[in-house]
């Protein structure tokens, strides 16, 4: 069985897909709540590509799933697609290459690229599988060295780095998008939200209701300590 890398100290270890609306739900939960308990823990992001197992990123799958957590959180101010279909990201690689180039500078400019992908799909409609998208993207960060980056990504520098991960995550380490480690052996899967489908994956609709509010505080103030 391939083992995950271990997760350091301090930090909350966090598999996940760029397009994974859970993945997005429990990121900003984790980080807004972060914030608001002023704790020093850094988010060290490896790639879980959906896209590997399932083929491309199917639309239907993405807006239906929106819908439903969006009626659960609303706060985190989903948006339906609204740019031409032709321009819907169905693969994330070179974004996920690019999170992992970012941190090679630190994890704390990976976080920010990262958040700033999902806001920049989510809520902007934004290509971020095109190259300029995520090096533009990655510029409104304001902690991203975008000429490292850029170079990083001409060369292919990290795109092992996403195949790596993927070998780990067809093991029995991860069990999906979003999984979260600490340090201290603990782990969560999908945290916080319940979710089923009425009817089949995307031509059904999920039904989402989140079942645990208080998770991002109690893994934040155990990676803390």
């Amino acid at each position: 069985m391939t083992q995950r890398p271990a997760t350091q100290p301090g930090t909350i270890q966090v598999w996940s897909d760029l397009l994974c609306p859970f993945a997005h739900y429990a990121i900003h939960r984790l980080l807004d709540t972060r914030d608001e308990l002023g704790l020093d823990v850094k988010i060290d992001h490896h790639t879980f590509a959906l896209e590997l197992f399932d083929g491309p990123h199917k639309r239907p799958g993405t807006d239906s799933e929106a819908v439903g957590l969006g009626q659960v959180v609303p706060e985190l101010g989903w948006r339906l697609w609204s740019a031409p279909d032709w321009e819907y990201p169905s693969t994330v690689l070179l974004a996920n290459e690019a999170i992992h180039a970012a941190k090679e500078q630190g994890l704390q400019q990976s976080e920010d690229l990262d958040r700033a992908l999902r806001k920049a799909f989510w809520l902007e409609s934004r290509s971020i599988a095109h190259r300029q998208v995520i090096l533009d993207v990655a510029n409104e960060t304001g902690t991203v060295d975008v000429a490292h980056l850029t170079n990083a990504l001409d060369h292919g520098t990290h795109r092992a780095n996403v195949s790596e991960d993927h070998e780990v995550a067809q093991s029995d380490s991860i069990k999906g998008s979003p999984h979260l480690f600490l340090a201290d052996g603990t782990d969560a899967h999908n945290p916080g939200i319940d979710v089923r489908w009425d009817g089949p994956f995307a031509a059904g609709y999920p039904i989402a209701a989140e079942k645990d509010h208080g998770w991002a505080e109690r893994l934040l103030r155990l990676a803390a300590t």
